[in-house]
């Protein structure tokens, strides 16, 4: 009885042993999870430090231990957001950094030590427009660095019936509106490429 009740124990004792030698089970792969609230925070668009907000931008505005005033919002063309608590804010004008440093300031007044992370989510702000004999006229959108060229290629190139040499491109520098002329026919074929500027925000091209 007594070598039974020794071989029990040890058995006892051996199984206790492995089940805390045990390794636990791997985390699942997935996006960045802050700890203590479960926020998820996505990656965004990639942007410049010095990039300002615009209309039509879209934000995603995360306060860590205060999840329901977490939101994706949308610039309004006032350029302000509508957040819970805090209701309008400011956003056009400033950065990422510069908005996140605002809503910061302007939570400290309701919940004490409030972290806020701002991310763009999509870009909508950045566009130029093109009008006239293009398949496809309208804005669209300028997340990067683009030509005249590039962009009528986007538009989906001129309609059999326009006007190639006589392109305008329209601009507002200092308050004032300036036009570049622009021969498409030239530039496709390597001539007058200082014609084929690069385009800024809010540019206009027409297409005879």
């Amino acid at each position: 009885m007594k070598i039974t009740a020794l071989a029990l124990a040890f058995m006892v004792i051996a199984a206790t042993t492995y089940a805390q030698k045990k390794p636990a089970p791997p985390v699942p792969k997935g996006s960045v999870t802050q700890p203590s609230t479960g926020v998820n925070i996505p990656s965004g668009v990639s942007t410049p430090a010095n990039y300002l907000i615009g209309p039509d931008d879209v934000l995603v505005v995360v306060f860590w231990r205060e999840k329901e005033m977490s939101s994706e919002v949308t610039v309004r063309p006032d350029g302000k957001i509508s957040l819970p608590l805090l209701n309008d804010v400011q956003a056009a004008g400033f950065t990422p950094e510069q908005l996140r440093v605002q809503l910061t300031e302007a939570a400290s007044k309701f919940i004490e030590e409030p972290t806020v992370s701002v991310v763009i989510k999509q870009i909508n702000s950045r566009k130029v427009f093109v009008t006239g004999q293009v398949t496809k006229p309208g804005p669209y959108p300028l997340s990067g660095p683009a030509t005249v060229l590039q962009i009528l290629s986007t538009a989906g190139g001129l309609l059999e019936y326009a006007d190639a040499k006589h392109i305008l491109i329209m601009r507002t520098e200092n308050g004032q509106s300036v036009s570049y002329k622009f021969n498409y026919k030239d530039v496709s074929k390597g001539k007058n490429l200082k014609q084929n500027i690069e385009l800024r925000p809010g540019d206009t091209i027409i297409v005879p």
